[in-house]
């Protein structure tokens, strides 16, 4: 079958929209804005609380031996710890490396929002003055834990583990959210509930082992999706000015 330069251009044109940027209506933003405000005060109660925080991380205690029995194994240290995470930082490094070179604006801009939501995790988590589980006192270790923007205790420990940096792995494929919602919208948002799942997922594997509270995971994810959202707002709308 033939077809004509008009058929052509048309499907150039298709492909090509496919590729670029594109603004998203005021009332998403709004909606995020809600939904993170809503999930940013439960988030904060469940901090300031420790309640859920304790009944899990107490499950996977042994108080007898003052150690976590998951610590060390093999599955949660090797698979999700390790190559969990690095398969998808891979995977995010192909697909920024493809958009750069067959010049797929879109498909770069998306890569470098999942970098960026993990960045921002990192950074937080770097400053942190809050310790790992097995760290404290209250799980064998010997440092004190203490309830998110209470004033650090001089004791406190190491730090460095608030949010959750192996949950923010998983979470950042919620940024392939970007990369289909203009043209297949519900595979943009599965991927959007995939990536929290992967997060929650790798997040618990970190729980099971003492690394992290629970909360510590969600604030990743909160972190890391507030990032993402931000970014993207911030690079469409200068682009629609330029265009101006």
């Amino acid at each position: 079958m033939l077809f004509t330069r008009t058929q052509c251009d048309t499907a150039d044109t298709l492909i090509n929209k496919k590729n670029l940027l594109y603004a998203l209506p005021r009332s998403f933003y709004l909606y995020q804005a809600l939904g993170l405000t809503f999930c940013g005060a439960i988030f904060f109660w469940l901090s300031r609380s420790e309640a859920l925080d304790r009944l899990l991380t107490g499950y996977w205690y042994d108080a007898a031996s003052r150690r976590f029995p998951w610590r060390d194994n093999r599955w949660l240290a090797l698979f999700n710890h390790q190559l969990l995470k690095d398969v998808i930082i891979v995977a995010a490094v192909v697909l920024l490396l493809w958009g750069i070179f067959r010049r797929r604006p879109r498909a770069t801009m998306v890569a470098l929002l999942m970098g960026l939501g993990a960045l921002s995790v990192g950074i937080l988590k770097a400053t942190s003055y809050h310790s790992c589980p097995w760290d404290l006192v209250d799980y064998g270790g010997q440092a004190v834990g203490y309830p998110l923007f209470d004033p650090a205790p001089l004791n406190s420990g190491s730090g460095h583990c608030f949010p959750g940096g192996h949950a923010s792995s998983g979470f950042m494929v919620m940024g392939l959210f970007f990369l289909f919602y203009r043209e297949r919208p519900r595979l943009a948002w599965g991927c959007f509930l995939g990536g929290i799942a992967l997060g929650l997922t790798m997040g618990y594997g970190q729980v099971m082992r003492g690394a992290h509270f629970f909360s510590h995971n969600l604030w990743a994810g909160w972190w890391v999706w507030l990032t993402q959202v931000t970014v993207w707002w911030a690079v469409t709308r200068l682009r629609k000015k330029e265009s101006v």
